[in-house]
């Protein structure tokens, strides 16, 4: 649930939001990621209008509601200011008519005027809603930006994850996120992965504790969020398990409906995980610019194939 309340702490100071009236209502629900100006519904035709968005008035607004007579301003504010919606935002830092704060009053809508133009403060706004409105997940394991690739390490408890990931920072890639990712899902498209504000920079290490990476490696080897691009799971070797050993056969995982790479990489004493990650994500880059070793492979074993067939076949002619 996201309130009118958690959005002005949050955006408040970046927005410039001064909170003039309703102030009872700050823990209105938002429901919508949407934002709208009244247009014509000021002017009587509310056909079009949707109920539930924050609403924006700029100066065009405030101007033409001023020229109305009294009652018709009552009306036309009565028609545009429902009890469901969450917020009304006052641009340009425009003193609020008292027909509007009466109205934010007494329906407990909480009215906030901005330094913004209203054309900004709809961007904004919109933007911001549509991040904290967009599909989520968290995950279990460790984010690690590889060679710009966004690794997602999991595995079993004490399989090495974060050791794995702290070789990788040690050779200067980049932490994102320790034990617990968030994966927010961005335009319908593409993945995003970040980590909590209480954990952010944090790494457990058993034997050693709670370690902070910006301040043993510097600020250069962290990073707030990045796209998850593979999942890689560690596992202990099993003999018994059968292992691609070509890689014709890519996997996916599903994340928030989006199909996302997926490798098992078994794990045991002589293997070093850190070069392994760092070549599973030099091969993810290559196939992303077009370029597949396996299937460049498969292509000319086949070829070879079909030729040593051919000279087969015009030898049995010949003889």
């Amino acid at each position: 649930m996201y309130l009118v309340q958690d959005f002005y702490q949050q955006y408040g100071k970046e927005l410039g939001l001064d909170l003039v009236a309703g102030k009872t209502g700050v823990s209105r629900r938002i429901h919508k990621a949407e934002v709208q100006r009244p247009g014509l519904s000021l002017a009587g035709y509310v056909k079009g209008f949707a109920s539930g968005r924050f609403l924006v008035m700029g100066k065009q607004e405030i101007n033409y509601l001023k020229e109305l007579d009294p009652t018709t301003r009552s009306v036309r504010l009565d028609a545009i200011l429902m009890p469901t919606t969450p917020a009304v935002l006052l641009a340009r830092g425009i003193a609020a008519p008292k027909e509007v704060v009466a109205f934010c009053e007494s329906r407990k809508i909480p009215l906030f005027k901005a330094n913004l133009t209203a054309t900004n403060l709809l961007s904004r706004i919109t933007f911001l809603l549509l991040e904290e409105f967009c599909p989520s997940v968290t995950l279990h394991g460790t984010l690690v930006e590889v060679f710009g690739v966004g690794v997602l390490i999991q595995g079993e408890s004490s399989v090495g994850k974060s050791e794995a990931a702290l070789g990788l920072i040690e050779r200067g890639h980049r932490l994102i996120s320790d034990d617990v990712v968030r994966v927010k899902k961005k335009e319908g498209s593409y993945l995003v992965g970040s980590g909590p504000d209480l954990t952010r920079h944090l790494m457990e290490i058993r034997g050693i504790g709670i370690i902070n990476v910006a301040h043993l490696y510097g600020a250069v080897c962290v990073r707030p969020d990045k796209g998850l691009d593979i999942v890689v799971k560690l596992e202990e070797w099993d003999d018994q398990h059968f292992y691609d050993r070509v890689g014709l056969d890519e996997k996916f995982i599903d994340v928030l409906g989006i199909g996302v790479p997926y490798h098992v990489l078994p794990v045991k004493p002589g293997r070093d995980v850190v070069l392994l990650l760092e070549t599973i994500a030099l091969n993810h880059r290559l196939k992303d610019m077009g370029y597949n070793s396996a299937k460049e492979f498969n292509a000319k074993l086949l070829e070879t194939i079909a030729r040593r067939q051919k000279k087969r076949v015009v030898r049995e002619t010949r003889a």
